[in-house]
Parts: C-alpha cells; structure tokens; sequence
C-alpha cells in the first residue's frame, strides 16, 4: 500500500513537472515573447495617454483660477484708450467719494488713459525680441 501511494505521488509531480516545463517552453518563443511586448507597450500608452489627459485637465483648471483671480474671465473690463485702440491692460483708481475707503475697501478700474505703460495691440514690434534691454545686443 506504501509503494503505490508513494508511485501516485511520484507520478503526479512529474505530470506537474511536465505542465509547469510546457508552459515555460511555450512562453520563452518568439512568438510569445513578442505578444508580450506588444501587450506591455499597449498598457504603457494608455498609461501615458490617460495621464496626459490628466495634465491637460489640471492646466485648464488651474488656467481659469488664474484667469478668474486677475480678472480676465470677463468679470473686469477696460475702457478703451481715447484713440479708439483697444486696451489690452487698463489702470487701477481709487473709488471716488469724499472720505477716502479704508485700505481694506477694493479699487475699481477706471476708464484707462492714455500713457507709455498702456499696452496696444499696434505698439507690438514683431521683430523686437528685447535683445538691447541693457545695452547688450
């Protein structure tokens, strides 16, 4: 009784053996090894494509936040220049009133005017590339 239950036993680790040796031999092919690559360069891809999305969502949201705190989302507007050129950057007033607000109190924008720290869309030179700032260029 010992022997054959020692004869099973043997017999079912070879069988093992042999299932566990087939399945290593199949997985080192060419062929196999290929698929392989391939399905691992398919998880890399989305992998980056999802976190790319993720990157562009965070440089929306973080773009509005930084739009709406400057006052660019259209909550803040600028009067045009008095030359009738649009003002891409208009000029902070006090409110006006007899007392003066206490410093905590906001300002509002004032209908911009005419100086050399207003920035129009016709004083851009497209060939200035601030090169002679310091002298240097």
């Amino acid at each position: 009784m010992r022997r054959i239950f020692w004869m099973a036993v043997g017999a079912g680790a070879t069988v093992w053996t042999l299932n566990k040796a087939n399945q290593l031999a199949r997985s080192i092919t060419p062929g196999s090894l290929a698929d392989a690559a391939a399905r691992g360069a398919v998880d890399a891809g989305s992998a980056v494509r999802s976190f790319a999305g993720e990157v562009r969502a965070g440089m929306l949201q973080r773009e509005l936040e930084l739009n709406r705190e400057l006052g660019l989302d259209g909550s803040v507007l600028a009067a045009p220049g008095s030359t009738g050129r649009p003002v891409l950057r208009g000029t902070a007033a006090p409110r006006r009133g007899a007392v003066p607000p206490a410093p905590r109190k906001g300002f509002e924008i004032s209908a911009a005017t005419t100086s050399t720290t207003d920035i129009t869309t016709t004083d851009i030179d497209p060939n200035d590339r601030n090169e002679d700032i310091n002298g240097v260029g």
